[in-house]
Formats: structure tokens, C-alpha cells, sequence
């Protein structure tokens, strides 16, 4: 049995639920990556992706500036523990379609974080290309309230028109 605190990231860098969306999509690009956890104090309390940001801050045209983590970040968030078997994790990382999951210790403080990369690398197995392949499968886009924004399906602009690129 392979525990996430063999294959786990340290060190993860955190930031706080009144920090602005423009400060964290600023430390998303500095360190190259799409999620940041969103702690109070070193205590979990939610997690913050690319995605968060794009979909409840920019698309509802709130101000990147003054809009505060807690406005966009998601808060009902899957963790693991240290002692947990990376089998198990990533079952429920391929059920849930997570890539990352924050690594938590018995009182709720982050520690790491996991992600299907740090497994891949540190404890390669035929689990984690299923896990890969669950996570990753495409889900139905909802099309319930689609707005002018998100155009025809199959692509090409909201008119139906073909768009010209000036060229």
C-alpha cells in the first residue's frame, strides 16, 4: 500500500478567503498552475481553481479587483489524509472527476496536496490511467440557460455566421 504522504506535494502555496480574484490569478500564472487551496490561517476552508474564477467572477462581470476569494472559491471540498492508500484517493478522484485533492491533517489544517501528476510520477500504476481516463472523460455541457456568450453548438459565432478573420 502506497500512503499519499509518499507521493503528496509539500509546501503548497495557500491564500487567504479576503485576497482579491486578481492576486490569485496572478499567483496561478507565477507558479504555473490552476488551483491555489484558500486557507484561514493554515486551516482548509476552501479551494480556488482557473476555472472558479473564469465562471462565478468574470462571466457575472464581477471586478477582479475587489471580488475576494470567498465570493468565487468553491467551499464543500474533498480531501485526504496522509495515512490514506493513493488507491483509495484515486477512486474517489475518478468518481468525482478531481485532478488535485488538498492533503489535510486530523485537525482540518493543510498540509500538500495531491495531484494525479504527483502519482503518476511517484507511484505509476495501471490505477492511475483509469483514474485519468475518469477524471478527465467529458461531461454535457449545460445548456439550460446558455446565454449569446456561448454561441452555436459545433462552434462558429452566436449568428450562425461564420466569423471573418481580417487577414
Amino acid at each position: 500500500m502506497t500512503t499519499v504522504s509518499r507521493v503528496m506535494t509539500r509546501g503548497v502555496r495557500s491564500m487567504s478567503p479576503t485576497d482579491t480574484v486578481v492576486l490569485a490569478a496572478q499567483a496561478m500564472e507565477e507558479l504555473n498552475v490552476g488551483v491555489i487551496p484558500v486557507c484561514e490561517g493554515d486551516k482548509l476552508v476552501g479551494m480556488v481553481t482557473d476555472r472558479d474564477i473564469v465562471v462565478r467572477g468574470v462571466a457575472q462581470e464581477l471586478d477582479a479587483r475587489t471580488t475576494t476569494l470567498a465570493d468565487v472559491m468553491s467551499t464543500n471540498v474533498r480531501t485526504a489524509r496522509e495515512r490514506d492508500d493513493v488507491d483509495d484517493v484515486l477512486r474517489t478522484m475518478g468518481q468525482n472527476q478531481i485532478r488535485r485533492m488538498p492533503v489535510v491533517d486530523d485537525k482540518g489544517l493543510l498540509i500538500g496536496i495531491l495531484s494525479i501528476g504527483d502519482i503518476a510520477v511517484k507511484d505509476p500504476d495501471d490505477d492511475v490511467a483509469a483514474s485519468l481516463g475518469e477524471i478527465s472523460s467529458p461531461a454535457e455541457p449545460d445548456r439550460a440557460s446558455q446565454s449569446h456568450a456561448s454561441g452555436a453548438a459545433g462552434g462558429g459565432s452566436a449568428s450562425g455566421k461564420p466569423h471573418q478573420h481580417p487577414g
